[in-house]
């Protein structure tokens, strides 16, 4: 196709510009439908990628790889800016795109120089997506900049603004990808749940969108999932019980125990030259740092293909799982990975059968997974569990799994289907403590005393999916060591976006794992609530934004909180009943 024809990547950021200036999902959903209609159909996988802000499919191993920091090198070559200047722009809008867009505009040279080139056009934005993520090596630093440069040349105000965006994954214009599976559904007449099984398998969207545009239902029938194509995890609602689960399971329940580890998706396929596998529960491919897992599979499984689900802990000399951290030590290590095998082993635990021998199982029930994956693991342990009706019986298997250091149950449903990405209530997970909440750090500020070093009190959002935002519910100094606290400085400081006073600003990229004492109302921040003596329980490295909790998941903890503090007399006793 001549570059003449291709459409201009104006085009999607003006669509863009349109859905984020509504709060109607509907008029969001036929903005983006009418664009993807009239899109040439080589177009549209990668204009229903970028409009989401996703540079490539979700099942693909590519990444960027470029921070900030990077940007701002570019940026500063063209707008000349200054960090005072990016600060007090970023005070004003809190999004990053529009901090690009306004020290556009405040320059004529840039956009001078697009008066002699061609517009940039959407091919060729996720061309050099492509080219910037396949940047490896001695120099790719460089070439990654020169990419960058060759696309904020060209760009538009607007342009500069969407490229920004999706460059440092902060689209946030209210169109999800699940928005957009519903859009596909309407535009072209197809079932929802036929589009998100599709996009589920495929972890394409992008794709999905192609298929069901040039071939309708009958493609989308065709989709089946593939060996080295990860899926998204199964995900677990809250009960704050065993008796809770047993209700909503119908008076039974598998009660597997909540390991405190690592979930891992790992694909083996022998055929010739035996290959596998491991992924996160983020979908990354985290196979070198785990060659004893790699080798355990190997030796252990013996079918010509699989995708098994399990966890890894770490463990101590005294065969108790070691603390959450140890074990991210080895996943985010690609370098000397033979020392920390020995100084961090890790357990395997498999707990379900995804697909074998090209079957696949996802729609089969749990108890049938789980009873072929006996079959099939060989000596690998699978993680302990029991199937009862009785309430006594699995709250005495709730307290020894507590008792042998883990964190919890989940209990699932006997003929529970697996959904990839879902949470839903046909698992649930049962803790012994509080519920914990997965917040994202949105800002930072520097300690005192022997703190001064680092970036050490957090400000901690929730996500608010109807304002696009997260929000924060307070502050807390509390929960990490020395160590955690100079790792996750160095981490802050990379994603840092600007600065005011003692506060650095971030992208909201790393989430922990908070606990508190209570959740209260709030003047103070515009979510309306506070945490009471917050503290960090661990940095959870291994979840991204889009799996932090959400300010409804808040509330609905706290009127859980309320009318339990309603439930008792004033000296704390539960009334008879």
């Amino acid at each position: 196709m001549s570059p003449v024809t291709q459409t201009a990547f104006s085009k999607l950021s003006e669509l863009c510009e349109k859905v984020v200036s509504t709060t109607k999902r509907l008029e969001k959903m036929a903005l983006v439908g009418e664009l993807l209609t009239k899109l040439p159909l080589e177009e549209v996988e990668a204009a229903a990628l970028l409009i989401i802000g996703q540079p490539f499919p979700r099942a693909s191993h590519r990444v960027l790889s470029l921070s900030w920091s990077g940007l701002f090198n570019v940026l500063k070559e063209l707008y000349k800016p200054s960090t005072d200047e990016i600060s007090s722009l970023f005070r004003e809008s809190g999004d990053l795109g529009e901090v690009v867009r306004r020290l556009y505009q405040k320059t004529g040279r840039v956009a001078q120089t697009t008066l002699f080139t061609s517009p940039l056009t959407i091919i060729e934005v996720f061309q050099t997506f492509t080219a910037i993520a396949d940047a490896l090596g001695t120099g790719s630093r460089r070439k990654k900049i020169a990419f960058l440069r060759s696309l904020f040349m060209r760009a538009t105000p607007l342009e500069a603004k969407y490229l920004t965006k999706i460059l440092l994954g902060d689209q946030r214009i209210g169109f999800s990808e699940g928005m957009l599976e519903g859009t596909i559904a309407r535009i072209f007449k197809l079932s929802l749940p036929l589009v998100q099984r599709a996009n589920m398998l495929t972890g394409d969207i992008g794709k999905v969108t192609r298929i069901a545009r040039e071939e309708g239902e009958i493609g989308l029938q065709k989709v089946r999932l593939r060996s080295f194509t990860p899926l998204l995890p199964m995900l677990a609602a809250q009960a704050k019980d065993v008796s809770e689960a047993l209700l909503h399971h119908n008076g039974e329940s598998a009660f597997e125990m909540k390991l405190d580890g690592a979930r891992v998706q790992i694909h083996l396929k022998r055929n010739g030259q035996p290959k596998i596998k491991v992924y996160s529960r983020r979908l990354s491919d985290v196979t070198t740092s785990l060659p004893d897992v790699v080798t355990l599979i190997l030796e252990e499984v013996t079918e010509p293909s699989c995708i098994l689900e399990g966890e890894v802990i770490a463990v101590g000399v005294d065969s108790r799982p070691l603390p959450f951290q140890h074990l991210m030590r080895r996943f985010r290590r690609v370098r000397d990975v033979e020392r920390l095998v020995k100084e961090i082993p890790v357990s395997l635990f498999l707990f379900d059968l995804l697909m074998l021998n090209e079957e696949v199982l996802i729609d089969h029930p749990y108890t049938e997974r789980r009873q072929r994956l006996s079959t099939v693991c060989g000596s690998i342990p699978l993680v302990p569990q029991i199937i009862t009706t009785d309430f006594q019986e699995a709250e005495a298997f709730f307290a020894s799994t507590i008792q042998k250091g883990h964190e919890g149950l989940i209990a699932k449903r006997t003929d529970s289907l697996y959904k990839p990405g879902i949470r839903g209530k046909a698992w649930l997970k049962i803790k012994e403590s509080l519920e914990t909440l997965d917040l994202v750090i949105i800002a930072a500020e520097y300690g005192t005393g022997r703190r001064h070093r680092w970036l050490s009190d957090y400000h901690l959002g929730a996500w608010n999916p109807e304002t696009a935002e997260f929000m924060m519910l307070g502050k807390t100094f509390k929960g990490l060591t020395d160590a955690e606290f100079e790792e996750i400085t160095t981490r802050l400081l990379e994603i840092q976006v600007g600065k005011r006073r003692n506060v650095v600003f971030v992208q909201p990229k790393i989430v922990v794992e908070v606990e508190y004492d209570e959740i209260q109302r709030s003047v103070r921040y515009p979510s309306g609530k506070a945490l009471r003596f917050a503290r960090i329980k661990q940095i959870r490295y291994d979840k991204s934004p889009e799996e932090a909790d959400t300010i409804q998941r808040v509330n609905e903890i706290f009127e859980a909180q309320f009318i339990r503090k309603a439930s008792t007399n004033v000296v704390g006793r539960t009334p008879p009943t």
